[in-house]
C-alpha cells in the first residue's frame, strides 16, 4: 500500500517558523506519513525565479495532501512575478476548488464554502484602448453545482442547514448559481437551503452570526465573507482553511499573510497553521479521531499558554511543545 505524502511548503515571512510546528505535530501523531518539504512563494522566486517551481509542482500533483504556508514578501509587491502568483496557479493545477472556512468562537459555528476556481479571479481581465479596465465575471453550471453538491454533503453532516450567497437581483452569474443551488436541492432532502443576498449576508454575519450552519457562494463574495466570519471568531490569525479536489490532492493553509514584520521572532501565533493541520487530518488523510484531538490540543493550548498577540507571553515554538504535550498527555 502506497505510503500517505504530505507535501509542506513553508512559504514565506513567519511561514517557516509556524510550518516547522505543523510538522512536528505531524510527526507526532501520523508517523507513518512521508513528509517532502519544498517552496513556494518569494522563497521559490529567490532559489528559482518562479513562485510555484515545476518540481514544486509536479511533487505536489502526486501528493497525498499539501499543507502550506502564508507567501507574499513586500520586495515583490510591485513586481511582474509575485509570490502569490504561485498559490493561485497551485490551487488551478490541482483544481483545488472548493474552499472551507470553518469559523467557530463560543456559540458560533459555521463553515464558509466559497468556489475557488473561477468567477472574478479567473475570467478575462485587461485594458482598453480607451483606457477602460476590465475584469469579467464568468461561471459555468457545472462549476456551480459541483460546489453546490460538496456544499450540501457538508451540511448534511452538521446541523442541516445551507444558506446559498449571491446577487441574484443584479448579476446574470447569480441568478445561474442560484437556479443550479435550487436543482440540487431535491438530492439533500433532509438539508434547508436559504438564499440570502451577499450584502444582507455580511450584516447578518457581522451582527448575528450564530444563525449561519453551512454557507455556499462564489468566489469573490466567499472571500470577502470568509474573512468577516474570522473576524468575529477570532480573527484571521488562528483561521485555517482546507481547498479540495474531487481527484487530487487537498491544499491545507493558514488564513493569515506572512507577516514579515514579525519574521524570525519566533513569536507568531501558529494556531492557524495546526487547526489547518487538523483539517488536512480530516479531510486529506481521513484521520477524525487524530484531527478531533489535534483540535483539543489547540484549544488547550490557547487557554493555557495563549501567544503575545493573545495577551499571553508563549513564542511559537513553547505553543506549538503545550499542543503536542496535550496531545501525548490524551494518547497515553
Amino acid at each position: 500500500m502506497r505510503k500517505p505524502v504530505v507535501v509542506l511548503l513553508p512559504g514565506d515571512g513567519v511561514g517557516p517558523e509556524v510550518a516547522r510546528e505543523a510538522r512536528l505535530v505531524l510527526e507526532l501523531v501520523a508517523p507513518d506519513v512521508e513528509i517532502a518539504e519544498r517552496l513556494i512563494g518569494a522563497a521559490a522566486i529567490r532559489a528559482a525565479g518562479d513562485p510555484l517551481p515545476g518540481e514544486t509542482l509536479s511533487v505536489c500533483r502526486e501528493a497525498t495532501a499539501v499543507l502550506k504556508g502564508p507567501v507574499g514578501d513586500p520586495e515583490f509587491d510591485a513586481a511582474d512575478v509575485r509570490p502569490e502568483q504561485g498559490l493561485l496557479r497551485l490551487r488551478a493545477a490541482l483544481d483545488a476548488y472548493a474552499n472551507l472556512r470553518p469559523s467557530v468562537w463560543g456559540d458560533v459555528d459555521l463553515l464558509v464554502v466559497r468556489e475557488l476556481v473561477g468567477g472574478l479571479y479567473f475570467g478575462a481581465s485587461g485594458v482598453r484602448d480607451d483606457g477602460t479596465v476590465f475584469d469579467t465575471c464568468e461561471y459555468h453550471p457545472s462549476q456551480v453545482e459541483r460546489v453546490a453538491r460538496r456544499a450540501f454533503a457538508l451540511a448534511h453532516t452538521r446541523r442541516g442547514a445551507l444558506t446559498s450567497i449571491d446577487k441574484a437581483n443584479v448579476l446574470e452569474t447569480s441568478r445561474m448559481w442560484r437556479r443550479v443551488v435550487n436543482e440540487i436541492a431535491p438530492e439533500f432532502p433532509d438539508v434547508s437551503v436559504e438564499h440570502m443576498l451577499v450584502d444582507n449576508a455580511a450584516m447578518q454575519l457581522a451582527t448575528t452570526p450564530q444563525q449561519f450552519d453551512v454557507i455556499v457562494t462564489e468566489n469573490m463574495f466567499g472571500d470577502i465573507l470568509s474573512d468577516l466570519a474570522a473576524a468575529v471568531t477570532g480573527g484571521l490569525g488562528l483561521a485555517p482553511s482546507a481547498s479540495l479536489s474531487d481527484s487530487g490532492p487537498g491544499i491545507f493553509e493558514p488564513v493569515h499573510g506572512s507577516a514579515p514584520d514579525i519574521a524570525g521572532r519566533g513569536i507568531a501565533n501558529p494556531t492557524a497553521m495546526l487547526r489547518s493541520t487538523a483539517l488536512l487530518l480530516e479531510h486529506g488523510l481521513g484521520r477524525t479521531a487524530e484531527a478531533q484531538a489535534l483540535v483539543r490540543a489547540v484549544e488547550h493550548a490557547l487557554a493555557t499558554s495563549p501567544t503575545q498577540d493573545l495577551g499571553g507571553t508563549a513564542g511559537t515554538a513553547e505553543f506549538g511543545a503545550a499542543v503536542r504535550e496535550q496531545l501525548a498527555l490524551t494518547a497515553a
